[in-house]
């Protein structure tokens, strides 16, 4: 992943996404990269768990989409947010600077965007006076996480993609990470994604889908 070429591309709702050649894949989906993150991440996770303060882990910050949505809300909401996020593979400052979110998304500062993207890397980072974000490079396999946590945003490249960390032994290390109660949320469906879910002691269940997506899931940690 680290070499791979980075294509900026238009999804249907007008906001941008990275599409990598080698792979086939892209980072968000073609029908709405803003739309599919506010249904799956957003919609089905943030309001659906309404702590406050909130501890939130992401797994794939990427274009950083789904942090910036989230700080958004919790501006809007007047919540506070100590958010995490888990990157191997940084996109490069070429691509942060193209990137259309702040022009595609109403309220939003593109000087809060770069902040979010020009933290450093591995510490706390106050964004704004409710928002505390700690970008964690490394390998989700490996890393020891510094906090337990209410809310997982599961945002990996697809199971056919990277099947490494789609695995029951991935699912059960979140697990033991999160608070009682705690949940999940992922764009993916698969089989093999609900049995590993279940098999790690999830509750799991399928929700109405973004836009040209029939269905998503949300886990919940049970006790």
């Amino acid at each position: 992943m680290k070499n791979l070429k980075r294509e900026l591309k238009i999804t249907e709702d007008g906001s941008h996404t990275l599409f990598v050649p080698e792979l086939n894949e892209h980072y968000h989906s073609t029908h709405g990269a803003i739309q599919e993150a506010m249904h799956v991440y957003l919609n089905a996770g943030f309001d659906f768990c309404p702590l406050d303060p909130i501890h939130i882990l992401e797994i794939g910050f990427g274009t950083g989409l789904n942090c910036f949505l989230t700080l958004i809300e919790a501006q809007k909401q007047k919540r506070t947010v100590i958010y995490h996020s888990i990157e191997l593979y940084p996109i490069k400052e070429e691509h942060i600077q193209s990137l259309n979110y702040t022009d595609q998304i109403e309220g939003s500062d593109k000087d809060v965007f770069f902040k979010l993207h020009k933290a450093e890397w591995n510490q706390e980072v106050k964004i704004t006076t409710n928002f505390t974000l700690n970008k964690l490079q490394g390998d989700l396999r490996d890393l020891n996480f510094p906090d337990k946590y209410d809310l997982v945003y599961f945002d990996a490249f697809a199971p056919d993609i990277q099947p490494e960390l789609w695995t029951q032994d991935i699912f059960e290390k979140l697990y033991k990470y999160l608070n009682p109660g705690a949940i999940l949320t992922t764009y993916s469906t698969k089989g093999i994604v609900k049995q590993a879910l279940r098999g790690a002691g999830f509750e799991v269940k399928r929700l109405p889908g973004p836009p040209g997506k029939r269905q998503m899931l949300r886990a919940k940690k049970i006790g």
